[in-house]
């Protein structure tokens, strides 16, 4: 090290990098950064060498890397690979988010949507359905939506939703009338809901399982809040379904 070389006290690095003075001393604490030396009175002082460590740890905060990760990352023999992976590991992080992001948007403006027509649906009610949904599918069930939704795209969804109303109208027709569910016209109208109940769930079991549940505990209170069946139509499609396909749920 250059005799020359400067140092820099707390106070000229947090001015310097725009830090405060409590976040150098938390990296200094945790060992991210820390001081090269210090006075015989114990203060901090900082080489060109910590200064270099404290903007790389600054860049990569501002790709949304947590401090543990970043301490992972630069302490690794090879930190380059260790980096690479660190960064991999974030774009998958962040490409999750951008999922949830454009799904919650999505969510959003249906609602904006449904408000403003003339529905008449009760925007609390709505809030709790979509509070529903979140507490019986798994992080991995919503992430897997997402993703089923950014691949259908807004105008296949639209399509799907518009044609959800005339399916279940038809359906609830040949319920209120008794109609055996072998019988041709329900099972066509079976055949419809299977297809755009799949349309959102990809087929996945666990999903379509996840929604038998919510259907099964909440159907009532989904149909009255303005929810897609009542525990009669639930238990008919059932039956229906069963009737098609050998035993799947309605979705």
């Amino acid at each position: 090290m250059s005799g020359n070389e400067r140092r820099w006290s707390v106070g000229e690095l947090a001015r310097a990098t725009g830090l405060t003075v409590r976040t150098l001393h938390h990296y200094d604490e945790i060992g991210l950064v820390e001081p090269t030396e210090r006075t015989a009175s114990g203060h901090r002082r900082y080489t060109d060498a910590d200064v270099r460590r404290l903007y790389r740890v600054r860049a990569l905060r501002s790709l949304g890397l947590g401090l543990d990760a970043i301490a992972e990352s630069l302490a690794a023999p090879d930190t380059r690979d260790a980096l690479r992976q660190v960064l991999a590991s974030q774009l998958d992080h962040l490409d999750r988010e951008a999922r949830r992001m454009r799904d919650l948007r999505a969510q959003v403006r249906s609602l904006l949507e449904r408000m403003t027509s003339t529905e008449g649906i009760e925007v609390m009610s709505l809030l709790e359905t979509m509070q529903m949904i979140e507490d019986y599918y798994t992080p991995e069930q919503l992430d897997y939506l997402a993703k089923r939704r950014e691949e259908l795209g807004e105008d296949a969804i639209k399509e799907v939703e518009r044609a959800w109303p005339e399916v279940i109208a038809a359906m609830t027709a040949h319920q209120q009338a008794d109609t055996p569910v072998d019988d041709p016209q329900v099972q066509a109208v079976t055949r419809r809901w299977i297809e755009l109940g799949d349309a959102f769930t990809g087929g996945d079991p666990g999903i379509r399982d996840a929604v038998t549940k919510m259907l099964t505990d909440q159907g009532g209170k989904l149909g009255q809040q303005g929810g897609c069946m009542s525990p009669e139509l639930f238990e008919y499609v059932s039956r229906a379904i069963a009737a098609v396909s050998g035993g799947r749920s309605p979705q």
